[in-house]
């Protein structure tokens, strides 16, 4: 009888590994498809599907640690393949490659997903990206190794992470979901999900320097158009209006993201919000103030505009990107006392950011 029993469990346990390790059936049995259009085909050796503009979401599962990979057959175009995980309603984590950019720094991308947006301006730089020159006659295999707060990536089968990253949500299980092309679409195949393998190795994360002196807290209104902005003398109403009491705290010392505490796409009407500081100033004087933000701005001091900006994606030129840093600078005409800054921040994609030191702190105090 011990005998026996002892057969039935490894008999199960193989089952069990065997199972994690089969190729998830490319089918609406299996898969969740969201895309404008996609093709169940054989394609270069592998039964694939042909996704064109959108995704597909593994039904009926949820994915806390372990081992996911997939193969996917690249085109020299611009687009944003890749994969999702631990996607809870608008959160998730995000790993995705950028195909037309080969060779380069930013050949790929792993970033979070907060509240609906991908902040790729904010997590940018060698932290969370890596050069990587891509083959485009034949399928890349992808592999992510997630564990707790850690991932890593691995490309075309490397004996080592390509990358090792600490994972940006607290750790929760949530959904699974794959995208390909856009417009002239790519193929997928191969996908796999492990949750018995989440072994990380070498784990070395790529430190960011942090910028000193910043502005540490920002308090944020709610949402409203970005239009409102546009006739001066209805500025002081509407800030008189606004809501407050949600604050953002700056991260990895770089910039505060706004979509931590306002949700962008939520059906109602507004891109915009107020970030707002209060500086208090031991006479009348003129400071240096340092900022950066993403998309738009305009900013207000004690009810009078005083500036506008756009640094939005290709605003500039082409290759733009509107990355979040200290590029923008404006001297504040500080009264002695109280004086309120607002930055009116908008937002269309890539990170709803804002930032800022003062040049010089000495006779001010920021509340």
């Amino acid at each position: 009888m011990l005998r026996l029993t002892t057969l039935i469990v490894l008999n199960t346990f193989l089952n069990l590994n065997s199972q994690a390790q089969e190729i998830i059936p490319l089918d609406t049995t299996n898969w969740e498809m969201n895309a404008q259009s996609y093709v169940l085909e054989n394609y270069k050796g592998k039964k694939a599907i042909y996704l064109q503009a959108g995704s597909i979401t593994l039904k009926d599962s949820e994915f806390l640690n372990g081992t996911i990979e997939f193969d996917i057959f690249l085109k020299e175009e611009s687009a944003f393949p890749g994969l999702t995980f631990r996607l809870n309603d608008n959160d998730g984590e995000l790993f995705y490659i950028r195909p037309h950019q080969s060779g380069k720094p930013d050949a790929n991308q792993t970033v979070p997903i907060v509240k609906g947006i991908t902040p790729w301006q904010f997590y940018f730089g060698p932290k969370y990206s890596f050069a990587y020159d891509y083959k485009y006659d034949d399928w890349t295999h992808v592999k992510i190794v997630v564990n707790g707060k850690r991932a890593q990536v691995y490309l075309d089968d490397a004996e080592q992470p390509n990358l090792s990253w600490n994972l940006f949500h607290t750790p929760q299980a949530g959904e699974i979901s794959l995208r390909a092309g856009r417009f002239t679409g790519m193929h997928l195949a191969d996908i796999k999900v492990d949750k018995t393998k989440d072994e990380i190795i070498n784990f070395n994360p790529i430190a960011r320097e942090p910028i000193a002196g910043l502005v540490p807290e920002w308090e944020v209104s709610d949402k409203f158009e970005e239009k409102l902005l546009d006739d001066p003398a209805n500025i002081r109403n509407l800030i008189k209006v606004r809501k407050w009491g949600r604050k953002v705290q700056v991260e990895e010392g770089v910039a505060a993201n706004i979509s931590r505490v306002q949700l962008l796409r939520d059906g109602s009407p507004g891109e915009t919000v107020f970030a707002k500081i209060t500086i208090n100033s031991n006479r009348d004087q003129v400071k240096l103030f340092n900022f950066g933000y993403s998309d738009r701005v305009v900013a207000i001091l004690n009810g009078v505009p005083i500036y506008k900006g756009n640094n939005k994606f290709r605003s500039r030129d082409y290759r733009y990107l509107g990355t979040i840093g200290l590029f923008d600078a404006i001297y504040l005409n500080l009264k002695k006392g109280d004086n309120t800054l607002l930055l009116a921040v908008s937002e269309d994609f890539g990170g709803w950011l804002v930032t800022g030191k003062f040049e010089n702190e000495d006779g001010i105090n920021i509340k």
